[in-house]
């Protein structure tokens, strides 16, 4: 393994940065996606409302591959994308529905009454919404937020499918050029657990953090 390790080193950290990016990219995009579909979600617009049950139920029934590969060959029909950007949306779409769901708990986890206090301010509802309410959640959200960025993280190995060079992707090919696959896989194993134990760390720290400022 170390062999492989001091062989490949270079190779695996330039794949790595690729793993980072589509990940942070993908959450980004993903936690638009997961609001929105959040408020549709919660929306008395019955359009809306029916759009989000649909989009959820299509996404939780559903392999992520089979839906990278959908996205990814039914846009590319029409619209040429790179790689890359084709990963982060796949991944952003499915990861929507999940955090959609984050949001969801959250923002109904804030009590009535700091709407009730924001309109008897002179609020609207979509001011108390983003003025009050919004902030509120979103602070609540993130440990949970944090636990998905960690499942996007692994899962952003599928994305190897279709063409990008990522951590997976790369073990891939000096796999097969080494033939030495069950080392090789061990190497990049460790890279990814390194990667899941100090992403927990720090949202760990995050979390008692904000623990103690709500409890101040």
């Amino acid at each position: 393994m170390l062999e492989i390790f001091q062989s490949n080193y270079k190779m695996l950290f330039d794949a790595l940065w690729v793993t980072l990016s589509v990940t942070v990219c993908s959450l980004v995009l993903g936690s638009i996606v997961g609001l929105i579909i959040a408020f549709f979600n919660m929306s008395k617009i019955k359009v809306l409302n029916y759009f989000a049950v649909v989009y959820l139920a299509i996404i939780r029934g559903t392999p992520m591959i089979v839906q990278i590969f959908i996205l990814y060959f039914g846009i590319s029909s029409f619209l040429t994308l790179p790689s890359f950007w084709a990963g982060v949306l796949a991944l952003a779409v499915h990861n929507g529905a999940y955090i959609s769901e984050i949001f969801r708990g959250a923002i109904q986890s804030i009590d009535r009454g700091q709407m009730e206090a924001a309109r008897s301010l002179g609020m609207s509802q979509s001011l108390g919404m983003r003025r009050v309410i919004l902030p509120q959640a979103l602070r609540r959200a993130i440990p949970p937020l944090g636990n998905q960025f960690i499942i996007l993280l692994k899962e952003s190995a599928l994305v190897a499918y279709i063409g990008m060079s990522d951590l997976w992707s790369t073990t891939l090919a000096i796999a097969g050029a080494n033939y030495r696959p069950l080392e090789t896989y061990m190497v990049t194993g460790a890279f990814y657990l390194v990667l899941v134990l100090a992403f927990t760390f720090i949202f760990n720290r995050m979390e008692k953090r904000l623990n103690l400022q709500t409890r101040h």
